[in-house]
């Protein structure tokens, strides 16, 4: 075999089918290149093992690269904001066999496009930028395996863990901003699921009066455990609603294995987005919710102590079926007396995915106003739009028939 920039190059004289390539991509920009290629590693790490080769390139270089090396399981091309980018994509569909499954990246957020890439090119999808790791991960598990069976499903909403390293580092109120983003500012059907069986935040901070709480669920959640949802949450703003438990020092939490993930099937059927404001603790439920997860996020500070932790919730959230690692958000990055990321990133043996610099007055702030009342302007609601779509929201875009 030959070379082409790195691709393997078919000899013709030797018989037999190289070793499949798993994707090969051809992307128009750094950020889309990298989401790709630590998406494919996320799905690696779960077990999901694939080969992939992601570069830089026009659906031109594409066709050229791709009439001379062996045929991949999936093809990836950027078309960026061509209007017009059919006679390219029916010229690479003549160069790369039928079974392969092509996925297009764009810029051009219109439904009759998505139609025409979809049914003209055979395409399985159109995928829409800014990607992030969750869409990755979504779309490839099923392409890699064949359709094998994951954790992930499509029909329900998604859970979104957030879990603080320690207490203190402001996991709650990311929690909470990420909820009143999603459901309040973006109108998604969210709810924000304090799972704190003691002294859980959310009533008091959203003035609501929960009239069955999340740990009466858990405990009986009835022949209808929708019915009995929809009793319990409580409306907050716009399509943000809440659930949890009224602060109790003396509960002693107990609940039936499988009864969160009763309840959360029953939650992923009214609600796009489920927040899980989840301070880890060793209890049947917790371990449920972290397992039932599609997403985690973990929060800690740049304290030696948060760090020790974050290594053992990292180790903890991966769980199998879970196609993406856990988000690290390091908060109070620069405070005073605190290790660096460097440090933090070393540690842990990879990059810190967001961070928020030390802002003690706001975080004091919204701890002490008496009802949460939005995402304040600047770093902090940079932060959460960041995470939103590390989560897998999307801006709102025409819905292909």
């Amino acid at each position: 075999m030959d070379s082409l920039g790195g691709l393997a190059v078919e000899d013709g004289g030797l018989g037999g089918r190289p070793e499949q390539t798993t994707v090969i991509g051809f992307t128009l920009d750094a950020a889309t290149e990298t989401v790709l290629r630590d998406g494919l590693q996320d799905l690696a790490q779960t077990g999901i093992h694939n080969t992939a080769d992601i570069r830089r390139g026009t659906v031109r270089n594409a066709i050229a690269a791709l009439a001379r090396v062996p045929t991949p399981q999936i093809v990836v091309v950027d078309i960026g904001r061509d209007e017009r980018p059919m006679p390219a994509l029916l010229e690479l569909c003549d160069v790369i066999e039928p079974s392969v499954s092509l996925l297009v990246i764009g810029e051009i957020d219109d439904v009759d496009l998505y139609r025409e890439i979809t049914r003209r090119a055979g395409a399985v999808d159109y995928l829409f930028k800014p990607i992030n790791r969750d869409i990755v991960t979504r779309h490839f598990a099923s392409l890699i395996t064949r359709n094998a069976p994951v954790t992930d499903l499509t029909r329900g909403g998604r859970v979104i863990s957030v879990v603080g390293a320690r207490g203190g580092v402001g996991a709650s109120t990311i929690a909470a901003a990420l909820a009143w983003y999603l459901g309040v500012e973006s109108s998604r059907h969210t709810l924000l699921l304090d799972a704190d069986p003691f002294i859980g935040p959310t009533q008091d901070w959203f003035g609501v009066t929960y009239r069955q709480s999340f740990q009466s669920l858990l405990a009986d959640p009835g022949d209808d455990p929708g019915a009995a949802l929809a009793a319990a949450v409580c409306p907050v703003r716009n399509r943000l609603h809440v659930l949890g438990s009224p602060p109790d020092l003396e509960r002693q939490p107990v609940s039936p294995p499988g009864a969160a993930r009763r309840i959360v099937d029953a939650i992923r059927m009214r609600f796009n987005f489920v927040i899980v404001d989840l301070p880890f603790m060793p209890i049947q439920q917790h371990r449920e919710l972290l397992e039932l997860s599609q997403h985690r996020i973990i929060v800690l500070d740049p304290s030696l102590a948060s760090l020790r932790d974050t290594v053992r919730l990292i180790a903890a959230s991966t769980m199998p079926g879970q196609p993406q690692r856990p988000t690290i958000l390091l908060n109070r990055q620069g405070a005073a007396g605190g290790l660096r990321r460097k440090q933090i990133e070393d540690a842990l043996k990879r990059k810190v995915d967001l961070s928020l610099p030390d802002l003690p007055k706001l975080f004091t702030g919204l701890a002490a106003q008496p009802r949460f009342a939005g995402v304040p302007k600047g770093p902090f609601l940079r932060l959460i739009e960041d995470l939103a779509r590390e989560a897998g929201f999307e801006r709102s875009r025409g819905t292909p028939v």
